[in-house]
């Protein structure tokens, strides 16, 4: 396990973050950053070419058409195909930064660009979303709260592209933007499938966004995934868990799907206050004179 310089790194550190001071190093952050996919992927320290690549640009542009399209369908009152929309920009997310380090495509236009369009589908959009189904007929608190959420993300996505070789890359800085995205929607897709008008569910959709966008911008520390390693072989069983996992989903997309990310949504909370009981400090920012990166486990 990664260890943090305690004298700095004090358990006391709270939900929200303090303003800090990276001096030096943050003005070297973009020649380190390597393929950044949203804020959802591992970074190398390689310079960034500045070329502009075709393929992995063109499953952002396919992720920027669906955050687009989510917005306009809920303009015309189609929250279910929306909500769809933002889930497949999920998908089209998690695969450009991959594609670019598979094909060693990485570039300082494809990392603006993915941060641009993350911005629109996991910020901009479901906040729109959710203020069109339910959140309209509140009034200020309504476009109040839908704010909130779009700053949340905006702020998010700033923090990690600035944070992004002084974290503990196991763990993600607050909640990801897709899965708060995925939180709100998913509610909505869920509700729209129950037959439920939105109207009726004004206060559950008003705490779901103002949940999912504090919650990006808290300390709370959730699991990133990145130390799976694909590439490596697993167990026949692990297949077989995938296929039941595509089943499940696929028995009945809205209620799994929201589930899942309800479950993930909570666990960094487990996570923080399970640190905190043990004494553990809760921050994920190294504070010390070295990166992260270069603390063995």
């Amino acid at each position: 396990m990664a260890t943090f310089n305690r004298r700095k790194a004090k358990s006391s550190a709270g939900l929200f973050p303090k303003a800090s001071r990276f001096g030096r190093r943050a003005s070297i952050h973009a020649a380190q950053r390597d393929g950044v996919d949203d804020d959802n992927l591992a970074v190398t320290q390689a310079p960034r070419r500045r070329g502009i690549y075709l393929l992995p640009n063109a499953f952002t542009t396919a992720n920027l058409f669906c955050g687009f399209f989510a917005i306009v369908m809920a303009m015309n009152l189609k929250f279910d195909q929306a909500s769809v929309a933002i889930f497949a920009a999920m998908l089209l997310d998690s695969v450009d930064g991959r594609v670019a380090r598979l094909t060693n495509t990485q570039s300082e236009f494809g990392a603006q660009y993915d941060s641009l369009s993350d911005m629109l589908s996991f910020g901009a959009a479901p906040a729109l979303i959710v203020y069109e189904w339910s959140l309209r007929g509140m009034g200020k608190l309504g476009w109040l709260a839908a704010f909130v959420y779009c700053a949340g993300a905006a702020l998010r996505l700033a923090r990690f592209n600035t944070n992004i070789t002084v974290v503990d890359k196991r763990y993600f800085q607050g909640l990801p933007s897709p899965a708060a995205a995925a939180l709100v929607t998913g509610f909505i897709w869920l509700m729209d499938d129950l037959r439920f008008v939105g109207t009726d569910l004004t206060w559950f959709a008003w705490t779901i966004t103002l949940y999912a966008g504090l919650t990006m911008v808290t300390n709370v520390p959730f699991y990133s995934f990145k130390e799976i390693n694909f590439r490596k072989s697993v167990p026949f069983i692990a297949i077989f868990v995938i296929v039941l996992i595509f089943v499940l989903i696929s028995s009945d997309p809205p209620k799994v799907l929201f589930g899942m990310f309800v479950l993930y949504g909570l666990s960094g909370y487990v996570i923080y206050f399970w640190r905190l009981f043990k004494g553990k400090p809760v921050s994920i920012v190294d504070t010390s004179e070295h990166d992260v990166m270069d603390h063995k486990d």
